[in-house]
C-alpha cells in the first residue's frame, strides 16, 4: 500500500484512512526524511491517537528547497503532435528549473507583471530516493531504490519569455511556477510497476483541459530518463524530475499554412505575428482562474491527490 507523506511548516505527517498522523522525526528536509524510513513506517502503522484532519493542516510542498529540479521536454506523444512535431524524431531532452519556483499545492500562482501568456502543464514528478553519483547503474531491479515516490507538479510557463528567446530556464523558474504536492506518495516496487496506469488530469475553473494515461502516450519512461541523466548528472535524495505533460496546454502549433508562411518571415516579424494570434487564445491563465490537477490510477489504488491553485496577477 502506498504511503502519502504531507508537510507543514514545522512537521511531517502520514495520511491514512483516519486522518494524518505526525511522523516523529527530526528531519527538516525531504532528503533527511527519506533517510528516516523507520519513523515513516512507524507513523504509517499507527492509526491510533493524535490523528488530525488533513484539511486543518496548512500544507506546504513535500519537496524542500534547495534541490535540483530537472524536467523532460515534450515527453508525451500527444503533446509532441499538438506542438506540430513528429514523435518518431523526438529525442530525450532535459532542461532545468530553479527550485525557488517550488510552491505549495494550494498556494497562488503569481504571474509577473511583464508576462503576458501564462500556461499550465500537469506533470508527474519523480522524487529521487537516494544519492546517485554519475555512472550509477540503474536497472528495473533497483529503480524502486532510485525513485522514492511521486508527486503532482504543474510546470507553469511564461510562453512569451520561453519561445522567442528559447529561454526555458527563466520562463519556467519564476517563484510559484512549480506547484508541488499535496502529497509525496511513497511506492513499493510492485506499485511503481503500475506507473503506466497513472492518469493525468488538469482543469481550469472546472473546464477539463488535460486528460491522458501515461501508457501509450509517454515517450521516455522513468527508467530510460534516469539512465540518461545519470551519465552526466549527479542526483541526490530529494531531487525532483518532471516527466512531461500531455496535450491540452494553452499553447499549440498554428495551422500548417500559417506555420509555413511564418517561417519565411524575419524572426522579429514572425514572433510579433505569432503573439498577436495568441492574444485571442482564451486558454491562457487569467487572474482569478482556479487550476486543479489530479494524478491517480483509474482504480484509485495509487492516488497522488488533488492540487488546487489560484492565479494572481502581480
Amino acid at each position: 500500500m502506498t504511503i502519502s507523506v504531507l508537510r507543514t511548516a514545522n512537521a511531517w505527517y502520514v495520511r491514512n484512512s483516519n486522518g494524518a498522523k505526525r511522523i516523529r522525526t527530526d528531519a527538516s528536509t525531504t532528503a533527511e526524511l527519506l533517510a528516516d524510513r523507520a519513523a515513516i513506517a512507524a507513523a504509517a502503522a499507527d492509526s491510533g491517537a493524535d490523528v488530525v484532519d488533513p484539511a486543518e493542516l496548512q500544507l506546504q510542498s513535500p519537496l524542500t528547497k534547495p534541490c535540483r529540479v530537472i524536467a523532460q521536454m515534450t515527453n508525451f506523444e500527444s503533446h509532441v503532435k499538438d506542438s506540430g512535431m513528429d514523435p518518431k524524431t523526438m529525442p530525450l531532452t532535459f532542461f532545468r528549473k530553479s527550485s525557488a519556483s517550488i510552491s505549495g499545492p494550494y498556494d497562488d500562482i503569481v504571474k509577473p507583471r511583464h508576462v503576458r501568456f501564462l500556461d499550465y502543464e500537469v506533470e508527474i514528478g519523480l522524487v529521487i530516493g537516494r544519492d546517485l553519483p554519475v555512472g550509477t547503474s540503474i536497472t528495473d531491479a533497483n529503480l524502486p531504490e532510485a525513485i522514492a515516490g511521486l508527486v503532482i507538479t504543474n510546470d507553469v510557463s511564461a510562453r512569451d519569455v520561453q519561445l522567442p528567446q528559447t529561454q526555458f530556464y527563466e520562463a519556467k523558474s519564476y517563484p510559484t511556477f512549480t506547484p508541488t504536492g499535496p502529497a509525496l506518495v511513497l511506492l513499493s516496487a510492485e506499485e511503481l510497476v503500475r506507473f503506466g496506469d497513472l492518469r493525468l488530469r488538469l482543469s481550469v475553473n472546472g473546464d477539463e483541459r488535460q486528460n491522458a494515461l501515461v501508457e501509450g502516450d509517454m515517450l521516455y519512461r522513468p527508467l530510460r530518463a534516469l539512465q540518461s541523466l545519470i551519465r552526466f548528472q549527479d542526483l541526490f535524495a530529494g531531487d525532483l524530475i518532471l516527466t512531461g505533460t500531455p496535450m491540452g496546454t494553452a499553447l499549440s502549433a498554428p495551422p500548417k499554412p500559417i506555420e509555413i508562411i511564418g517561417s519565411l518571415l524575419p524572426p522579429a516579424v514572425r514572433w510579433k505575428a505569432f503573439f498577436k494570434r495568441q492574444a485571442d487564445n482564451k486558454k491562457y491563465l487569467q487572474h482569478g482562474d482556479v487550476v486543479e490537477a489530479r494524478v491517480a490510477t483509474d482504480d484509485g489504488a495509487i492516488d497522488l491527490g488533488t492540487q488546487r491553485t489560484t492565479v494572481v496577477y502581480a
